[in-house]
């Protein structure tokens, strides 16, 4: 089999590269282990959704199939320090329809997997694993593990934090664990969110409230390993004790809906995101703290930005050049490093007992609240990309 562009990885950046390839003459091939599926009931895997890659994924067709009754957008923002602290955030003074969407990811993993599955230039090869790699002058040639050998001008490794393509291509990272865990869960609450989206800096780390429909919420809360061991180890009934506890009961009593669970924090810089005949993208090229919540959304505009350069090159032109490449490097470099650094100065100032930088980042909080114009550019800075 041969293709012009082989994404390796059908998770959400990978399919949405894809999606991203429909109006282009490249031969697009997606190799993934297995097909998605909806989890019963809510996902506990929730994402907010910049409205950057809203605009992004109406563009590819995604967004408008979305089913609404499963979103909630966040129209404020509180954020608290662990000593009085606080900042707030407003859609409304910022011009803005909403500052994100809340979605699940299963919601938009199916709704992508259907829409390549029909594409007429992407050819689906699942149930499927790499097993070799070779990347050579003229083409890059992967070997699956049932046999099948796939040659390819151009891979691009969408595989997730742990590559294999990564890893095969011989490109090193850098990890920094952070000693955390994430522990997400979904609650059903007494008191209406407004559409709030909350976030505590506590001592014993950082802890989200993201309002899903109704008066329902998805919880992050980015705790140290121990914490994070006991949170999942909670009956349902203790955990919304728990959970509730720690918030002062903001939103009053919780009634836990999903089971919690718990993924490892790390911080992750790659050697570097291309070499000829690969590109990486989304959790594969990048890693950063989810107090942010951008993972996804920095994923989400990869894809379009490698997409944007692969579309456009004229019919002769090798998609898996080097100097093709280059471009999407060097656009993708500024936001994935702004927000690697900012998310991981802020996971290091907040973490500190230390009663002097205590009284130090919680100045810094009221302040920015107190000047609209920063304050107004921060939240278009983390919507757009851009001040």
């Amino acid at each position: 089999m041969k293709f012009d562009v082989l994404v390796v990885g059908a998770g959400l950046a990978g399919a949405a590269l894809a999606a991203a390839l429909r109006g282009c003459s490249l031969k697009v091939g997606v190799v993934e282990a297995r097909a998605p599926s909806r989890p019963t009931g809510w996902d506990p895997r929730i994402y907010a959704i910049s409205p950057a890659n809203v605009a992004f994924l109406t563009s590819i067709g995604i967004w408008g199939h979305l089913d609404a009754a499963r979103m909630a957008p966040i129209h404020d923002m509180e954020i608290h320090g662990d000593a009085g602290g606080r900042l707030d955030f407003s859609a409304y003074d910022c011009g803005l329809g909403e500052l994100a969407w809340i979605v699940e990811s299963s919601l938009m993993q199916l709704e992508l997997w259907e829409t390549i599955k029909r594409q007429h230039n992407v050819t689906l090869l699942c149930p499927a694993a790499p097993a070799a790699l070779a990347l050579d002058e003229d083409a890059a040639r992967l070997t699956l593990a049932d046999g099948r050998r796939i040659e390819a001008r151009l891979i691009v490794a969408a595989d997730g934090r742990d590559s294999w393509v990564r890893q095969a291509a011989g490109i090193d990272v850098r990890n920094t664990p952070y000693e955390e865990k994430g522990v997400v869960a979904n609650f059903r609450c007494e008191k209406p969110h407004r559409n709030t989206a909350f976030q505590w800096f506590r001592k014993d780390g950082v802890l989200a409230y993201l309002p899903l429909p109704a008066q329902q919420i998805s919880i992050v809360w980015s705790a140290p390993d121990d914490l994070a061991d006991q949170l999942v180890a909670l009956s349902p009934e203790a955990l919304a004790v728990r959970v509730a506890e720690a918030t002062d009961a903001r939103l009053g009593a919780l009634e836990t809906l999903t089971p919690a669970a718990a993924f490892p924090l790390r911080l992750m810089r790659v050697e570097r995101v291309v070499q000829p005949r690969l590109a990486l993208i989304g959790d594969a090229a990048h890693a950063i703290h989810p107090l942010s919540g951008h993972g996804i959304n920095l994923g989400y505009q990869d894809a379009r930005v490698l997409a944007e350069q692969l579309a456009a090159l004229p019919a002769w032109r090798d998609p898996g050049e080097l100097a093709v490449l280059r471009p999407y490097a060097r656009a993708r470099a500024e936001e994935a490093a702004l927000l690697q650094y900012t998310t991981h100065g802020l996971n290091r100032l907040f973490k500190p007992a230390n009663p002097l930088l205590s009284g130090l980042r919680n100045l810094g909080l009221n302040l920015t609240n107190r000047l609209p114009v920063l304050r107004n550019a921060l939240v278009r800075y983390a919507i757009a990309g851009r001040f």
